[in-house]
């Protein structure tokens, strides 16, 4: 990335460190979307930014898996005041850090006021930390985790070619703007055949956002097929560290340049991410 694309980034952060928040989400589950997060964040550490990634995917988090580490505590500790939210950060050798997922996140919609404040305080804390913070939703929408989704500043929808996929990732968007018609979507399109048939499909669908949900869903880009995808998974390290000149490395560095490009035109107005999640959590 050139030296006016690192600081037109830089320049849309504050001058008091506070993290812009992005939640990743899909339509249905399989379409590649932790592995995305966790080598886009990477990518975009390598830019001197910090990073956090909290493993939201209830159930099927396993950005510890795609890591290769072993953690012993996870986000339903912090929920259950086990451990802050501070100590339940894990430093990965790769330059992020994240928070992996648990079992316990639907006990969100549980917690009582004094819980949630020791959760907001923390959060907030973090967010004066962090110069990014990526939310790794679980496939499809909860409550609760509609509630992380509408909050963040940006919304990232993963998908691939699939009709199945795309339909579903429709869906997604559709639930989105219809809660929160300001939020700044972009889509990234997986598994692509070839360029040119990742920038139809993602003309195409961004042609029906805008016709029947009014919406202005962004592309970022497309990821071909690319076999050192699940080399890398089976070895448990990113592909964008042991495969760097691999198609797929070489499409997140696009995707991490056009967002570039678009994200000072996303940025919303409507409070903070605390504020906004306290207001959909009623209180």
């Amino acid at each position: 990335m050139s030296y006016d694309q690192v600081e037109k980034l830089r320049n849309q952060l504050s001058l008091e460190r506070k993290a812009k928040t992005i939640a990743v989400c899909s339509g249905k589950g399989g379409v590649g979307k932790s592995n995305f997060t966790l080598n886009f964040s990477i990518k975009l550490s390598q830019e001197n930014y910090k990073i956090l990634v909290f493993d939201l995917d209830v159930g099927m988090g396993n950005i510890d898996l795609l890591l290769g580490m072993q953690t012993e505590s996870s986000i339903a500790d912090v929920l259950n005041n086990r451990i802050s939210i501070q100590d339940a950060i894990v430093k990965s050798p790769y330059g992020i850090d994240y928070i992996p997922g648990g079992s316990g996140l639907h006990g969100f919609l549980e917690m009582n006021a004094h819980k949630k404040a020791i959760f907001y305080q923390g959060l907030e804390k973090l967010l004066k930390e962090y110069d990014y913070v990526f939310f790794d939703m679980g496939a499809g929408v909860t409550e609760t985790a509609l509630f992380f989704i509408l909050a963040a500043d940006e919304c990232f929808v993963v998908t691939t070619p699939e009709p199945t996929s795309i339909t579903d990732a429709y869906g997604m968007v559709k639930h989105i703007l219809s809660n929160q018609a300001d939020m700044p979507i972009y889509t990234i399109l997986n598994r692509s055949g070839n360029k040119i048939d990742g920038s139809n499909i993602l003309d195409n669908f961004h042609t029906v956002i805008d016709r029947f949900l009014d919406g202005n869903a962004r592309g970022l880009g497309f990821i071909p097929e690319d076999d050192n995808i699940m080399k890398a998974v089976m070895h448990q390290k990113p592909y964008t560290i042991i495969y760097p000149k691999t198609k797929a490395a070489k499409a997140v560095d696009l995707i991490l340049q056009n967002y570039v490009k678009q994200v000072n035109r996303t940025m919303r107005k409507s409070g903070s991410f605390i504020e906004r999640i306290k207001h959909f959590m009623k209180g």
